[in-house]
Order: structure tokens, then C-alpha cells, then sequence
């Protein structure tokens, strides 16, 4: 079975949205796009093609897909997550597209969850599911994500798209470090369900 890991940058309070830039998702009138960009640096990038470097496909939703398209081949063989990003075989999510021309792309057809789910059955490393924060909600739905590994950055935003908007699930921390730059990157693996209990000095949880 193949492991399907969700990365993204998310701010303080969860929000997902438009971390890259001013136009990049301005939907509902989103007015903090790049807002992720101030803390990036060469520590940061590193990581990012260390984890890009490990994938050994991308899931990607229909608006990530085109932003990704769009800039990614622009980047020469020496930057190391463009030639990944590149060479890498993607698979991409959506109700509206017909074709796909990204080098090595192919266009999911039929019921996204079940097609999915064919995909971690087969042959393979790891599928990584970058952006995509509408295709993440489905994914989580119907329970097919394996571990989150999040990019928490030191904002508070107050509104946009969340990354966690419906459903419970309880999570392993596998990893955490923090940048130079306070970004807090974390790794957690699904663990079931969400347990429940109670503190207080009547019950011995104090």
C-alpha cells in the first residue's frame, strides 16, 4: 500500500489560502495572499527538496495543478524541486479539465476517492499531495490520508480557506523542528480516532 502524505503551509489559525502570492487565490476576497513569503529562506527550501525528493508521485487538485503548470517548468535543471516537480508523475483531480500537458501528467477520471484508492493500492513511493486544499477535504472525508506534514507560520490571518474544516481524527507526532525564521514544520500520522477523557483532582488527570 502506498502512503499518501498532504503538505502545505498554513498560518497560526489554520488558514490555508493564497500563501504564495497576491493572486493566488483571491476567492471570497481574500486580501493576505504571500503572506507565507516573509519567512522563507534557504533552510526552508531545503527542506522542501528534501521532501519533494522522497515523492514518488503528486496528487494535485485542478487549481494547484494549473498554478503549478504555470511555473514550474520555467525552472532550470539545476533547481532541485523544479527537476523533481518536473520529472515526477502527477496526477491531478478535477471535474472541469479535459487535457492536461504538464509533462508525465494524467487526468484522474471517474469517482476521485475511488480512483485514489487505486492509486495507493498499486506500485509505487509515495504520492504528495501539494496545495490542493479543496481535493485535501475530500481526501480527509473519506479517510485516505496517511500522515499531514505542515508548515505552520507565525500569522494570523482571521479569514480564508482552513486546512481542518469538518471531521475528527486522532494524529501521531512523528517529527516537529522549527525554523530559524519560526516556522514550525511537523509531521503527524493518522492514529485512528479522536480519544476523550477528563482532568480535574477527582479524577487522578491533574
Amino acid at each position: 500500500m502506498r502512503k499518501l502524505m498532504v503538505t502545505t503551509f498554513m498560518s497560526l489559525d489554520g488558514v490555508v489560502q493564497g500563501p504564495g502570492g497576491p493572486d493566488e487565490d483571491r476567492t471570497g476576497g481574500f486580501e493576505h495572499g504571500g503572506w507565507a513569503v516573509p519567512h522563507m529562506n534557504e533552510e526552508l527550501i531545503q527542506r522542501m527538496a528534501a521532501l519533494t525528493a522522497r515523492a514518488g508521485a503528486l496528487l494535485l487538485g485542478r487549481a494547484t495543478y494549473e498554478g503549478f503548470a504555470a511555473t514550474w517548468p520555467l525552472a532550470g535543471p539545476e533547481d532541485p524541486i523544479g527537476a523533481r516537480m518536473n520529472g515526477l508523475r502527477k496526477y491531478v483531480a478535477s471535474r472541469t479539465l479535459d487535457t492536461v500537458t504538464w509533462q508525465n501528467s494524467t487526468l484522474l477520471t471517474g469517482d476521485v476517492v475511488e480512483a485514489v484508492g487505486e492509486l495507493k493500492r498499486g506500485e509505487g513511493g509515495e504520492i504528495q499531495v501539494h496545495g490542493s486544499g479543496e481535493l485535501i477535504q475530500t481526501l480527509i472525508e473519506h479517510d485516505l490520508v496517511d500522515e499531514f506534514h505542515l508548515l505552520v507560520f507565525p500569522v494570523l490571518l482571521g479569514s480564508g480557506k482552513r486546512l481542518f474544516r469538518t471531521g475528527t481524527a486522532g494524529l501521531d507526532l512523528l517529527d516537529s523542528t522549527t525554523s530559524s525564521s519560526g516556522v514550525v514544520v511537523s509531521t503527524y500520522a493518522r492514529s485512528g480516532k479522536v480519544g476523550y477523557g477528563e482532568l480535574g483532582p477527582e479524577t487522578g488527570n491533574w
